[in-house]
């Protein structure tokens, strides 16, 4: 039994091998390919962005590439996220020159020379060159393969040393349920300030890939509260910066792994900003005496649950610009270098 699915915690129907001493007992092909396959799951997070990369398409990529096109996609769980695939179509185009296959609804008795039975993740949202089936893999050809899949025009953020007088544009993603930025106007002033030009906006779930894509490759800097957004970094042309800003309540190292390695992997500059107490909602909904205020290493020690909640699900920000202005100068720095 081989779970389709990258994550070994999330429950999804098991993909029965089984091994025939006979190859006379097998029940004969209806279709024979002359290709091998990838049989892969929809399932567990799949519909949050940054699983949609890490647990899915990443692992995918890197099952797949190797045969250029010249494999067949076993799918399974359509009949659950049937929208993840018109999501996805022209990542998957770009991976498989065929058409695709509903494992749970496919009638036929499909015969291949080689078929890899799931997907597997080494690492969070990046690839381990050494540890890729048929050679070598980095997650800058992951993001290179985007770019020649999605059309992406921009193959190199703005240099300021040969572009001296263009302004580099940064992207503030606002978020409209939790996780706010209470002083939007403020941070996007502090951004112009600090020589870029700067827009607001929300990066919805339900939009187009190919075209959130395009209109993030238009950016030189991504900047954003810790969440699947933040996976936009793909887009961005390499020598891009993508600027996490961390919560309060001790959750660096949770943020930096889900971003951190990986947007170094990518070919972009990695900076976060870590939001104090006094800059965090929750001082004033939950007060200075209270646990999650005090001290987070216990909201952390109650459980993941209590720690979503508290960190990640109620708090909202209030960013300190004249604090935040040397992370924005940073930012600024190195396309300066380029």
């Amino acid at each position: 039994m081989i779970s389709p699915y990258s994550k070994a915690e999330i429950i999804v129907k098991n993909v029965t091998v089984t091994q025939l001493q006979d190859r006379a007992a097998a029940p004969p092909c209806t279709v024979t390919h002359s290709m091998p396959a990838v049989l892969f799951a929809i399932a567990g997070h799949a519909g949050n962005y940054w699983h949609d990369y890490t647990d899915i398409l990443v692992p995918l990529f890197v099952a797949s590439r190797r045969y250029r096109g010249e494999v067949t996609l076993l799918i399974s769980n359509i009949q659950y996220r049937p929208e993840w695939l018109v999501k996805y179509k022209t990542l998957l185009r770009g991976l498989s020159k065929h058409a695709w296959v509903d494992m749970d609804g496919d009638p036929e008795v499909r015969c291949f020379p080689h078929v890899t039975v799931g997907l597997r993740v080494d690492k969070e949202l990046t690839i381990v060159p050494e540890l890729v089936p048929g050679g070598p893999l980095t997650m800058a050809d992951f993001t290179r393969f985007l770019r020649e899949t999605y059309g992406l025009p921009r193959g190199a953020a703005v240099s300021l040393t040969r572009e001296p007088d263009k302004k580099p544009r940064l992207l503030l993603i606002h978020r409209g349920h939790y996780r706010l930025f209470l002083n939007e106007p403020e941070i996007a002033q502090a951004a112009e300030a600090a020589g870029f030009e700067t827009v607001v906006m929300e990066l919805r779930a339900n939009a187009s890939e190919v075209e959130q894509a395009r209109l993030v490759n238009s950016f030189d800097v991504l900047l954003g509260m810790h969440g699947a957004g933040l996976t936009n970094a793909l887009h961005l042309p390499p020598g891009g910066v993508l600027i996490q800003v961390v919560p309060y309540g001790n959750i660096e190292v949770l943020a930096r792994a889900e971003f951190s390695e990986p947007v170094t992997d990518m070919g972009l500059k990695y900076l976060d900003y870590s939001v104090s107490v006094e800059e965090s909602s929750l001082l004033e909904t939950l007060g200075p005496e209270h646990s999650a205020i005090k001290d987070p290493e216990s909201i952390h020690r109650s459980g993941w649950k209590n720690m979503f909640e508290f960190y990640l699900a109620k708090q909202n920000v209030r960013i300190n610009t004249t604090r935040f202005a040397p992370t924005l100068a940073q930012a600024f720095d190195h396309l300066r270098q380029q």
